[in-house]
């Protein structure tokens, strides 16, 4: 097991908090946009709309409040607002359960921990030895940020041996948009890098005042573009289970199901698992992987 020690409003400054307020403003905005009157049962007369989606007095009517009400609230205002008015509101807007969290925890921070500890988070030793024990299973943890923290001799394998590099290199935001190898791992790289930013936007409502969250979303912004625009969506999901498709340097193409398991104890990390279908192509190229170890990215490029 290997271990590590034009820019949207609401992206900060690198190393200075997001803004909380610019970020619950502009999610609700985004979600709005979205809908349309027919989407919700309202009638559409066929009236000239001077921006897309709902105007605002039509999700404050579904919501059931008044319109001065709402607008503070999509100003940012989130203030005293009560859990039964976002109730409301997520159901206007058709939020699905994680953007109702996100929603939640923006609006209500007072809620939640305002900055996460400043040290990088530790894995427990017993689940260290749990990675060591999943033979021809590739497998790690992520923590926020979307920090690598630990993973198996498989998982080096599949996806490079990240034990030579630094330690806040180890982060699949900063592999997947600044690394070129990693583009080019990923068969369907557009929503790998997708999922990774609505990880980002899930951990920034949770932690707005995390200066090492800033500073990476402030880094990312400035070096890519993609990430600016994806960033700018204000999407927010969590996936748990699906498909992977690789394309391996050393034994081609890979289709991999990945588990993602939450920590009961600490909700901040997770365990995924990557593992083929038995008999399949792709079973035995990770048998084969497993017979190079951490060598397989290097000899493939080697």
């Amino acid at each position: 097991m290997e271990r590590g020690d034009d820019m949207p409003s609401a992206v900060a400054a690198p190393g200075r908090p997001l803004d909380r307020r610019a970020e619950l403003s502009e999610f609700l905005r985004s979600r709005r946009a979205r809908l349309k009157p027919e989407d919700v049962g309202l009638p559409d007369f066929g009236r000239h709309r001077r921006v897309p989606g709902l105007r605002r007095e039509e999700l404050a009517q579904l919501a059931g409040v008044s319109v001065a009400y709402y607008t503070r609230l999509e100003q940012g205002n989130g203030r005293n607002v009560s859990a039964e008015v976002l109730d409301a509101i997520a159901r206007a807007l058709r939020l699905t359960d994680a953007e109702h969290a996100h929603l939640t925890h923006l609006a209500k921070p007072t809620s939640h921990k305002k900055k996460p500890p400043a040290r990088r988070q530790q894995v427990r030793p017993s689940l260290c030895r749990l990675l060591d024990r999943l033979e021809g299973v590739p497998a790690y943890v992520v923590g926020r940020r979307s920090e690598i923290l630990a993973w198996n001799r498989m998982a080096a394998a599949v996806f490079g041996d990240w034990a030579e590099l630094p330690a806040e290199e180890r982060n699949w935001a900063r592999l997947v948009f600044l690394r070129p190898d990693y583009r080019e791992l990923f068969v369907d790289w557009e929503q790998k890098a997708i999922d990774i930013v609505c990880a980002l936007r899930m951990d920034a409502g949770c932690w707005p005042d995390d200066p090492r969250l800033s500073a990476l979303v402030g880094e990312l912004s400035v070096k890519s573009e993609e990430f600016r625009r994806l960033w700018a969506t204000h999407d927010v999901k969590e996936k748990s289970h699906g498909v992977k498709r690789l394309h391996h340097p050393l034994v081609g193409e890979l289709s991999l199901d990945f588990e993602s398991f939450r920590l009961a104890d600490d909700a901040d990390q997770a365990l995924l698992t990557y593992h083929a279908e038995p008999g399949s192509v792709s079973a035995e190229s990770l048998r084969l992987l497993a017979s190079w170890g951490a060598d397989a990215t290097r000899a493939a490029t080697g």
